[in-house]
């Protein structure tokens, strides 16, 4: 099976990650550096290198894909208003589990795994995902965890400790500024408009255009792309050196929602897709988009925004360490109800 051998790829790759940052070759810092690569300049190439093949995709499969990407998220969504109640999860987690629900690693893991399996044709539609992606993250991913519920469970009106007191380094309590709720917002919108969204909009118009990229900037892109698998694997496996991964798996809420997260999203999900979608690569698309694990921005957006930054960690973690596993499994789930992929 393809999708297993990429997935053992992917987790050897990862092993190595894992062992350069037990030899303390990948320090924490090393791996900030690397995301800025990957995110800024692999990730982006990746996405552009899709419209240098000769294939060409339907008008009308492209606004089937955005159709398809915008009704995905909605229903993610709503899975996500109730999974973190069905979970019993305390209310100040409820922010974290609904962001961890709705929002995977399309990028990180994603990319890499739609280029080996269905070629640069496959990022085109994965780019319309990506549009859909950010503008909801920054938008409802942070409502979701500046909630009153994101702040850990620790009012803001709680009166300051006793040693705030000695040094005197407290204010008061003050309603919320609406000049600074209002800077929030540009600064989100601004982050909307980051490289990846970009990056998503040039190929669509280079494609749309029917623009000819000239052959030296074809391998430029390739280049780059060529980095976005393995600097992404290697910093996720580095990742898991701060993980105890015997704790992890003694939670078991935790092992509740990756099982729903990993398996049963993306078993329902595509079954429901596979009614509506006939070309194979967009219902590849669709499973890879659905199964990868959460995201890693969940946990830094956690962290910005002073939630359960913890539990986001360990969600990207397990999800990640889980869904080499759990991808193939979902694949083999999907052709044994007769989805094709």
């Amino acid at each position: 099976m393809l999708i297993l051998q990429q997935m053992i790829v992917l987790f050897l790759v990862m092993l190595a990650g894992f062992l350069a940052e037990q030899k303390k070759i990948l320090d924490e810092d090393t791996c900030k550096k690397i995301s800025w690569i990957v995110v800024n300049i692999a990730n982006p190439a990746m996405i552009l290198s899709s419209v240098s093949g000769g294939s060409r995709i339907q008008l009308e499969e492209l606004a089937v894909t955005v159709l398809i990407a915008t009704t995905m998220f909605l229903c993610l969504i709503l899975a996500a208003a109730v999974l973190p109640i069905a979970l019993k999860a305390e209310k100040s987690q409820y922010g974290v589990y609904r962001v961890m629900t709705v929002f995977s690693n399309i990028g990180f893991m994603g990319f890499p795994i739609l280029s080996a399996l269905y070629g640069k044709e496959s990022l085109l539609y994965a780019a319309l995902f990506v549009l859909v992606y950010n503008v909801l993250i920054y938008t409802y991913g942070i409502l979701c965890l500046d909630a009153k519920q994101g702040d850990g469970g620790k009012s803001q009106n709680q009166p300051p400790s006793s040693h705030a007191r000695e040094k005197g380094n407290f204010q008061a309590s003050q309603p919320p500024c609406t000049g600074s709720r209002r800077a929030g917002i540009l600064d989100a919108l601004k982050k909307i408009g980051n490289i990846g969204v970009l990056a998503s909009l040039g190929a669509l118009a280079l494609y749309f255009g029917n623009v000819q990229v000239p052959d030296l900037f074809v391998q430029v892109f390739d280049m780059f792309a060529s980095l976005t698998a393995p600097l992404s694997m290697m910093v996720i496996g580095a990742s898991f050196g701060q993980m105890s991964f015997g704790e992890l798996a003694k939670d078991v809420r935790l092992l509740a929602f990756s099982a729903i997260k990993l398996v049963g999203i993306p078993v329902l999900g595509m079954a429901a897709i596979s009614k509506f979608v006939d070309s194979q690569t967009l219902l590849g698309v669709c499973l890879v988009m659905l199964a990868t694990p959460v995201g890693s921005m969940t946990a830094m957006l956690a962290q910005q925004y002073n939630c359960d930054s913890e539990l986001a960690s360990k969600g990207v973690a397990f999800t990640t360490l889980l869904s080499v596993a759990t991808i193939p499994a979902v694949a083999a789930i999907c052709r044994g109800l007769g989805i094709g992929m």
